[in-house]
């Protein structure tokens, strides 16, 4: 681990990263994970002593299964308020209308609700872009669309730190934007590019990588979308 925050810890399950931003009793979850990995996150809560009560919400980054997975369970266990964008609710509920090429995401997304027993839950506060939240010095809502119409990436201000989501998946043998099948509404993948390279993070954490270093995935992310970061904030 590397150019992130010490507390700032990563939960690795079979498809992904949820992530856990420690605050003592103030602490929150980014995205939950896939059905069944309540052991991975039961495990840390405890290795920081934390109690179940210590994580105070639950941020989606959208609906997904590999990133909802375990929302309905996490909720309960905590007792935590779900935020998330609106139009996730519909992902999270697996009601979404897929149309196209998508038509497959749907059908993934279908079985693996019914081979993993998915219960879906409802979010509590539904968020909007630029809104700031207390939790962990100071979140910030970033609307990013394009992998899912209520996509969303969450800002710290005080870390410079930007956690990206699902808007690459950064692997060392494979840096890559999300597959066709799995994006919504694609067309607004560069409007959301452009927002980050104007927010000009100082640090990336996306939700699919091979090392946790903010830094080398902030350089992959410039080269994968051909951008240059600004010369200053």
């Amino acid at each position: 681990m590397r150019n992130v925050p010490p507390n700032l810890h990563s939960i690795r399950g079979i498809m992904g990263c949820c992530h856990l931003l420690e605050a003592g009793d103030a602490s929150v979850m980014i995205d939950t994970g896939m059905v069944g990995e309540q052991i991975f996150i039961r495990r840390l809560v405890r290795k920081l002593g934390l109690k179940p009560q210590s994580i105070k919400a639950i941020f989606l980054t959208h609906g997904h299964l590999d990133h909802a997975g375990n929302l309905a369970w996490l909720k309960q266990w905590t007792g935590a308020k779900v935020l998330a964008h609106r139009e996730e609710q519909a992902h999270v509920d697996g009601k979404y209308p897929y149309t196209g090429v998508t038509r497959w995401c749907g059908r993934l997304e279908a079985a693996g609700r019914f081979l993993f027993r998915y219960r879906g839950s409802m979010i509590d506060e539904s968020t909007t872009d630029g809104q700031e939240f207390p939790f962990w010095g100071g979140l910030r809502v970033i609307h990013l669309p394009g992998h899912t119409s209520g996509h969303c990436g969450f800002y710290s201000a005080k870390q410079d730190l930007l956690f990206s989501g699902d808007m690459m998946a950064s692997y060392f043998f494979n840096v890559h934007k999300p597959p066709a099948i799995l994006n919504s509404v694609p067309e607004h993948f560069p409007a959301s590019v452009e927002k980050i390279r104007r927010l000009n993070p100082r640090w990336i954490v996306p939700s699919h990588y091979d090392y946790l270093d903010g830094a080398l995935h902030r350089r992959r992310f410039a080269k994968l979308y051909g951008i240059e970061w600004p010369a200053s904030k």
